[in-house]
């Protein structure tokens, strides 16, 4: 089943230098590769940061998105990360409209769902919940009809789990070759069977 369009989490080491996403985001572009999400921060190495992608297609399009990415010369390392074998998380603060006959049953909703109120106003709440994507699509369909006024989504961010982690990530090859910087870069290989 080689031409089944899934969702991929593709993660990658990059130097922390200015127009790196905007490199990357313009690579994704140009190519017609579609970015479900996108989320960017700090990693635990100084001068480096951590991209999360989660992208749709197939295998091919798999091996040709790591085949460009390792390209890169600000890219260090590239992986996909087998989606039973990780922790993925995303971040929404919802704004709600909130009535006094409304304010006790959003507040229930909040509380069975694990989330947060994290700013309360006269006619609305602002609720922070952290959770897999489809907690979130549930906890956002649950408060819609109360009145939605604003919504902000981080995009999945995700890391092998401990128990797994030598086969949690599909590394893109295992022989690093020097850049023009430098840098390491892993060649792509992919290891599907």
């Amino acid at each position: 089943m080689s031409g089944a369009t899934e969702r991929h989490t593709i993660v990658a080491l990059v130097q922390d230098q200015p127009g790196v996403l905007n490199r990357v985001s313009s690579l994704f572009r140009r190519r017609g590769f579609n970015i479900a999400s996108l989320a960017v921060g700090q990693s635990e190495q100084p001068n480096l940061s951590r991209m999360t992608f989660v992208v749709e297609g197939d295998i091919a399009t798999m091996e040709q998105v790591t085949k460009q990415l390792n390209k890169l010369i600000e890219v260090i390392k590239v992986s996909e990360l087998v989606e039973e074998e990780i922790v993925a998380r995303e971040v929404a603060l919802i704004k709600v409209r909130a009535t006094p006959t409304t304010r006790s049953e959003i507040i229930q909703l909040v509380n069975i769902f694990r989330a947060n109120i994290v700013d309360v106003g006269p006619q609305s709440l602002i609720i922070e919940i952290t959770s897999g994507e489809d907690k979130i699509d549930a906890m956002y369909n649950l408060l819609r009809p109360f009145g939605i006024r604003e919504v902000m989504r981080t995009g999945r961010i995700a890391m092998a789990r401990s128990a797994s982690e030598t086969r949690a990530e599909r590394p893109r090859g295992d022989t690093p070759t020097p850049t023009r910087n430098g840098a390491e870069h892993e060649q792509t290989q992919v290891p599907y069977g």
